[in-house]
């Protein structure tokens, strides 16, 4: 699984031209789910995203993580991360698991960020979307677990 995780000041997305979902202060969360993926690598991520401390506090510090500051998810799946680039000018998509095992593991990704009390809000799978979305900071971080 690799997760591209920006910090935003406020995030949406639209299928078809009409929008989905959208969050204000929080993560737009970007998802590529692998092949090797499993409903553990699934809990060891939504555990380091509810957990990671990259909001500031009083001081400017990144020392806050989500809960704290009472942000929410804006959960997009995208297969595209895990495109091979390595060879020619064609990505290839092997290592990206299934869309019916995909979709089951972004779906269980969700849940586990949402047991954790964050809001979660999600694009739809497997359509063509369009994100927008206020970078804060920019703060970007990929986060990678297999």
């Amino acid at each position: 699984m690799k997760a591209v995780l920006q910090r935003v000041k406020s995030a949406r997305v639209a299928v078809g031209g009409h929008e989905k979902a959208s969050i204000d202060k929080g993560f737009l969360l970007l998802v590529g789910i692998a092949r090797e993926d499993t409903p553990d690598v699934v809990r060891a991520m939504a555990r380091k995203i509810s957990k990671l401390r990259v909001f500031e506090d009083e001081q400017g510090k990144m020392n806050l993580d989500i809960n704290e500051i009472g942000g929410k998810i804006l959960s997009i799946s995208q297969f595209t991360l895990l495109g091979n680039t390595d060879k020619g000018n064609r990505p290839g998509f092997d290592p990206a698991a299934p869309p019916d095992e995909a979709k089951k593991l972004w779906e269980d990704l969700n849940e586990e960020l949402k047991k954790r009390g964050i809001p979660v809000a999600e694009g739809e799978f497997g359509a063509k979307m369009e994100i927008t979305l206020v970078n804060d900071g920019p703060v970007t971080f990929v986060l990678n677990r297999s």
